[in-house]
């Protein structure tokens, strides 16, 4: 890993692996922002409920406060990252289909409720993605294996706007939100297919430890 990253199929695999994560993690962003904007204005919303939707983006910023509680829970099955990420994926999928079939006529309390609720599962997906990677690649690997995570971040994001958009004009939006949760099938793929990486001798420490921890150095 550390002296010829890239040879022999433990390289492909691992750089794989990260292009699959970065394409789970980049698909919702637009889901429950600017795609999902563009299409409560196509289809009339006014502006005063669309502006509640912007909201939905505070878990990306604010993803720091409950990522400390993730380092010290770990899931009975495929490890403490891959278990988190795979949970993470399945709730995103699910609130991609229900949102995808939630009317634009819906109370606009509950359309930003399920955005906020996929970008919160979203969200958190990133932290565990990001935590795996670092775990699992040596220090002079990390700036490769970011550049794949970002790649299919991109192409995600792309997937996710501009296509979405295309698609939407030609098969609907429930159809678009549909054809984006099989997408994130991918991502979940790519969480089966990865290794766990080796965990730390102990995560556990007290509750003030925990939350304090990360604010320390």
């Amino acid at each position: 890993m550390r002296a010829g990253f890239l040879k022999g199929r433990d390289g492909v695999r691992t750089l794989g692996v990260l292009l699959l994560l970065g394409f789970s993690s980049g698909l919702p962003l637009s889901l429950s922002g600017a795609t999902l904007q563009a299409r409560l204005t196509m289809e009339g919303v006014p502006l005063t409920q669309i502006g509640w939707i912007t909201l939905a983006g505070l878990p990306y910023t604010l993803k720091f406060l409950w990522a400390p509680w993730l380092d010290r829970f770990s899931l009975p099955f495929l490890g403490r990252r891959r278990g988190w990420i795979l949970v993470t994926q399945f709730m995103t999928l699910g609130l991609i289909l229900v949102l995808g079939h939630t009317q634009s006529s819906a109370p606009p309390a509950l359309l930003a409720s399920i955005a906020l609720g996929l970008a919160l599962a979203s969200a958190t997906q990133d932290i565990v993605v990001d935590a795996y990677r670092t775990d699992l690649l040596p220090p002079e690997a990390r700036g490769l294996g970011a550049s794949a995570a970002m790649l299919g971040y991109r192409l995600a994001m792309l997937c996710a706007g501009a296509l979405a958009l295309v698609w939407a004009a030609k098969v609907g939006w429930a159809g678009t939100y549909d054809v984006m949760a099989l997408a994130l099938g991918v991502g979940i793929l790519g969480t089966l297919w990865a290794r766990e990486p080796e965990a730390p001798a102990s995560v556990q420490g007290s509750w003030r430890e925990t939350m304090t921890g990360p604010w320390q150095d």
